[in-house]
């Protein structure tokens, strides 16, 4: 088939093998208490390695940053040691993977934090909903504003975790600037308050992810290093006034960094994508960014398809398909009908929803 989606695409110094992305999504099976990747992790990423680019779910960059149950970290040596288990597997299987980096910011507990100490956030926020903890579900309680003091330890530790994900193999990272986790809540102007450098205009909001940006420049290449945004918000409550604007300068900056890729997360349904692309804020965007360009969000392969041949974006990362259909390429290429994911799996458990879903058998 002559569809773009299955056209190899290179990435810097990357060849990938499809323009096929698979999205990360937190699927919360590390080891407890040590937060470390393990062989049943590193098999649900191999039985997925036939999609272009595999991007992990978010591991969190230090002990502050964590704050959902059993995703991985990636700032400790066990940590590291754990994923090496999963970068070596999928590269024997000739495939190609970037970590994501985050920090959870506000949405973590006092259970979950170090010395027992409310969440970090740019602001104080209260985010709406529960935290599952060591003590079970608790509501989200209200963060603290970080001190510059915990801002700059936090850009140093972005930097760490970068350099420990390419000791542990990984071919490059993505840094988690999305939903409304900790740096999206410095660039959004209704849920960052401060007065100080970090706060006010977007320049200054902005200030936070070009420094995380730039320490972690100053430990591996920039075309190993990608970021994820999402210009339209996934929390009512947490958004920005005037998203052109906003991610408008910061997407115009970031040509300037030559990063591998720009992740662009969104969240129309399957029939939007389709029957009203224009609702679409990859286009937009498109136009600003002068380099590879990654859209996510409720795609079909009819969608993909049609994003790709308008040239709105280059790479397509798929999320729930690939959970439920390990074989996805082979079925979007052979017209097979895709499974169904179980949700109640998707956030807890052991290889249930995991690891078991089959490959097509035509049967």
């Amino acid at each position: 088939m002559n569809d773009l989606l299955f056209q190899s695409y290179q990435l810097g110094d990357i060849t990938l093998e499809n323009r096929a992305v698979m999205a990360p999504m937190t699927r919360r099976r590390a080891d407890l208490p040590q937060l470390t990747a393990n062989e049943m992790i590193a098999l649900h990423y191999v039985q997925r390695v036939s999609t272009g680019l595999l991007i992990t779910e978010g591991s969190q960059i230090s002990p502050e940053g964590y704050g959902y149950t059993g995703s991985p970290g990636c700032y400790s040596p066990e940590q590291v040691e754990g994923w090496k288990k999963i970068t070596r597997a999928v590269h024997e299987h000739g495939g190609k993977i970037f970590i994501q980096l985050w920090h959870v910011g506000p949405f973590s507990h006092p259970t979950l934090q170090p010395g027992g100490l409310l969440p970090l956030s740019a602001s104080p926020v209260k985010p709406g909903g529960e935290v599952l903890t060591p003590e079970g579900h608790k509501p989200y309680e209200t963060s603290r504003e970080m001190t510059q003091d915990e801002i700059y330890k936090t850009i140093v530790d972005f930097g760490k975790a970068a350099k420990n994900a390419m000791e542990a193999g990984f071919d490059g990272v993505e840094i988690h600037g999305a939903h409304g986790y900790l740096i999206d809540q410095f660039i959004m102007d209704a849920t960052n308050h401060r007065k100080d450098e970090f706060g006010g205009t977007v320049e200054k909001r902005a200030k936070f992810l070009f420094l995380v940006i730039e320490e972690i420049l100053r430990n591996i290449p920039s075309t190993r290093v990608g970021l994820r945004l999402s210009p339209k918000s996934a929390r009512p409550e947490m958004r920005d006034s005037d998203p052109e604007k906003t991610f408008g300068y910061i997407i115009g900056r970031l040509n300037d960094y030559h990063l591998a890729y720009l992740h662009l997360s969104e969240f129309p349904s399957p029939e939007e994508r389709l029957l009203h692309p224009d609702r679409s804020v990859v286009p937009f965007f498109r136009k600003i960014y002068q380099s590879t360009m990654i859209s996510c969000g409720a795609h079909t392969f009819e969608s993909a398809s049609q994003m790709l041949a308008r040239n709105e974006a280059d790479l397509i990362a798929f999320g729930k398909p690939l959970i439920a259909n390990p074989d996805l390429i082979h079925r979007f290429k052979n017209g097979f009908p895709l499974t169904e994911p179980d949700k109640s799996t998707f956030y807890h458990g052991g290889s249930k929803g995991y690891v078991d879903y089959p490959v097509y058998s035509g049967l």
